[in-house]
């Protein structure tokens, strides 16, 4: 292996993608009590987290640190070997920007090797499915520098919808205000959402229903996937299993020889879109 591919909790990957990737944990706040989030969801009780939510506790996440990146990267340098760490999105975290600081000090510290921080502009699975494809990579010896300049163009075709069932978690994140959070509640308005080519949450639409709203997530697929080889779609929800799998049921009437994984989304992000938050996420022609 000429690089290792790091990558964190809020890649929201199950076991079985996770072979090749070692992933930093996320820590975060539930009633003021810290947890750690180790990254393998499939250890994530997405029914107790979200209940939690739906009950009044407070969750608040933090940034993953530079002394992080640091401890963790400086080992596999030592032995040689380069590294690309796909990080959530510039747009909703200093994550990024604290692994670059990282980046630089290693590189200087250790001249010849290569430490490459991918920004996904995205979250969940939207960084999850680059680690994923930066393994691949690996496994095919492509050079550490062509590798990254591959993820960094790769980035803009992972495509990320979602919908949301309760505005009142977007209002506490600052994505909706409170009149709109209160009139959208009362009217059962539910965002279509994604990241876009920056790295933000934006809306690209709306609909009345939970119906309209996983009609319209089916839409955003079936206009942007990729044509050619079975597809790999990971669906991820906010305790929602039920609605996911209506989710999944679509894309194979769209395209039957998916690949398809449906997971919990993971704690990290979670906190800021809530129970019922329903989300789409697929290699496409563009975001």
């Amino acid at each position: 292996m000429s690089f290792a591919v790091f990558a964190d909790g809020s890649a929201n990957l199950p076991k079985k993608m996770l072979e090749g990737i070692t992933l930093l944990p996320c820590e975060y706040f539930v009633d003021g009590e810290p947890q750690t989030y180790l990254g393998n969801v499939d250890e994530f009780d997405g029914h107790a987290y979200y209940d939690g939510l739906r009950n009044g506790k407070v969750i608040k996440t933090t940034l993953l640190n530079t002394q992080l990146f640091l401890s963790a990267f400086a080992p596999v340098l030592e032995k040689g070997q380069d590294v690309i760490y796909i990080s959530m999105s510039s747009g909703i975290s200093g994550t990024y920007a604290a692994a670059r600081i990282a980046a630089q000090e290693l590189m200087e510290q250790f001249p010849g090797r290569l430490v490459h921080v991918v920004d996904s502009h995205g979250c969940g699975f939207g960084n999850g499915l680059l680690a994923v494809q930066a393994v691949e990579l690996d496994r095919k010896g492509m050079p550490t520098q062509e590798a990254a300049v591959f993820l960094d163009a790769e980035v803009q075709h992972i495509c990320q919808y979602f919908t949301v069932d309760d505005l009142n978690f977007l209002k506490r994140s600052g994505r909706v205000n409170g009149v709109t959070a209160k009139i959208g509640t009362m009217l059962n308005i539910k965002p279509i959402l994604y990241g876009d080519s920056s790295g933000h949450i934006v809306a690209c639409g709306k609909v009345r229903g939970r119906k309209k709203a996983i009609e319209a997530l089916l839409k955003k697929y079936e206009e942007k996937r990729s044509p050619g080889a079975a597809p790999k779609v990971c669906i991820s929800h906010g305790d929602c299993p039920e609605d996911a799998e209506l989710v999944a049921e679509g894309v194979r009437a769209i395209t039957p020889d998916a690949s398809i994984t449906i997971c919990q989304h993971e704690p990290f992000s979670g906190a800021h879109v809530g129970p019922g938050m329903l989300g789409l996420f697929f290699h496409g022609t563009e975001r």
